[in-house]
């Protein structure tokens, strides 16, 4: 892989861009992974064109032409129930001259018409109407001339992910031991829902960063030390601090896993949530054991997961479920979604403390996010002012992985580093 830069851009290695010595417990990433624009470009290639990326969930598109649309891997789509039920994802392209056929990021139409020639595709995305087609004689082919699907949908427990690479192995492959965390969501939940609404921002950062960051325990007391008091002012017990372990899952994925410090609406009362739900949250305690035995509900209950599935879904079931996507826009900017799961038939009161919790903690103005943009935004800046040329990531490697190690950021930057050397598909 060649990268060239110029002066304020960190000159690349001419070895590798991850580095990791087992004997040495040693682990180090270049930091021109993080400014280079022909890092990004070809990680757009080699990443993000042949991975599964998460679309959205079924729950956002209940009944028959329902959509959302939204970019994935920097390519613009829509995700739409066909006439049959079945979910189709589309390329957001018109097929007569390239202009966006769905306008608007959610809605319900029986048709998408393309606003710039009127040509016109139903929910399955056969083209239905061109305008004077007289004019083109007997050879226009509508069969031919439909929205092009991407090449592989799947779905699994509810969450939809395509991918751009037909020859890309199953999604329940691809998402190896991840799977039992999200099984762990949607079991605690019932029959989970987004719910409507998202939160939307931009860090100017590279994406990378955010990846790492999201199941990263070892900045959470330093950087978050205003929320870790404002709990403890409201009287959440904090002194086992956060205790649990950090593992690979397979493929790049990982997960953070700790003991829950702080209530969770799915079932641990605390304080915080009110004497008027310390008996609603005992009956959805006792309602988990029931379903999923003791120790299985005090897993779903009493802990926390940040889960990552590569390379850019984040699932954080924390105080709150927080789905959330980043999208690389350059080397040293992205964009993020985030989104709000819950049980559909939740009572109006816990859908209150959960909508609370997601704002308060995780919103774009709550307490963690401002701190996490400040921290990442001020890592992409000291990249630039050059000097050092590798971020260390060895944290664990000389025992068995912690909470606040680094041995899920080191599964990550391995996927990566395998597929932009083009070692795995």
């Amino acid at each position: 892989m060649t990268v060239t830069h110029d002066p304020i851009r960190q000159q690349a290695p001419s070895g590798p861009l991850v580095e990791e010595d087992h004997a040495g417990h040693r682990f180090r990433v270049h930091r021109s992974t993080m400014t280079s624009p022909e890092v990004h470009a070809l990680e757009l290639e080699r990443v993000f064109a042949r991975s599964w990326l998460y679309v959205g969930h079924e729950s956002e598109i209940p009944d028959k032409g329902d959509y959302v649309r939204r970019p994935v891997g920097g390519r613009q789509i829509f995700m739409v129930r066909g006439r049959s039920g079945q979910v189709n994802v589309f390329h957001n392209s018109c097929t007569h001259r390239g202009a966006m056929v769905c306008r608007t990021d959610r809605g319900t139409a029986k048709v998408f018409s393309c606003f710039y020639h009127a040509w016109s595709f139903n929910t399955d995305g056969d083209l239905v109407g061109v305008p004077d087609r007289q004019a083109y004689g007997d050879g226009l082919d509508f069969s031919a001339l439909g929205l092009r699907s991407v090449p592989r949908v799947e779905s699994y427990r509810g969450f939809v992910f395509l991918s751009y690479d037909p020859t890309i192995v199953g999604l329940v492959e691809y998402l190896a031991d991840a799977k039992e965390y999200i099984d762990l969501v949607v079991d605690a939940t019932g029959t989970p829902e987004i719910i409507s609404g998202t939160n939307e921002y931009a860090i100017n950062a590279n994406w990378k960063l955010l990846a790492e960051n999201s199941i990263d325990g070892y900045h959470a007391v330093s950087t978050h030390d205003t929320y870790f008091k404002y709990l403890v002012a409201l009287g959440t017990d904090l002194a086992g601090g956060v205790q649990g372990t950090a593992k690979s899952l397979g493929n790049g994925h990982a997960v953070l896993e700790y003991a829950a410090p702080w209530g969770r609406p799915v079932a641990k009362w605390e304080p915080l949530f009110g004497e008027a739900s310390r008996e609603e949250i005992g009956r959805l305690r006792a309602e988990l054991v029931e379903r999923h035995g003791e120790q299985r509900a005090s897993r779903m209950a009493d802990t926390n997961r940040n889960l990552l599935i590569y390379p850019n879904l984040v699932i954080n079931d924390i105080m709150a479920v927080t789905v959330r996507t980043f999208v690389p826009v350059s080397a040293d900017r992205m964009e993020v979604t985030a989104w709000e799961l819950a049980p559909s038939e939740e009572l109006p009161q816990l859908r209150q403390r959960r909508l609370d919790s997601f704002l308060t903690f995780l919103g774009p103005g709550g307490f963690a996010t401002p701190d996490d943009i400040e921290a990442l935004e001020s890592c992409q800046q000291g990249f630039h002012s050059g000097g050092v040329e590798w971020n260390d990531i060895s944290r664990g490697m000389a025992r068995e992985p912690q909470a606040n190690d680094e041995e899920q950021m080191r599964a990550f930057w391995r996927r990566w580093n395998e597929q932009m050397m083009g070692e795995t598909r």
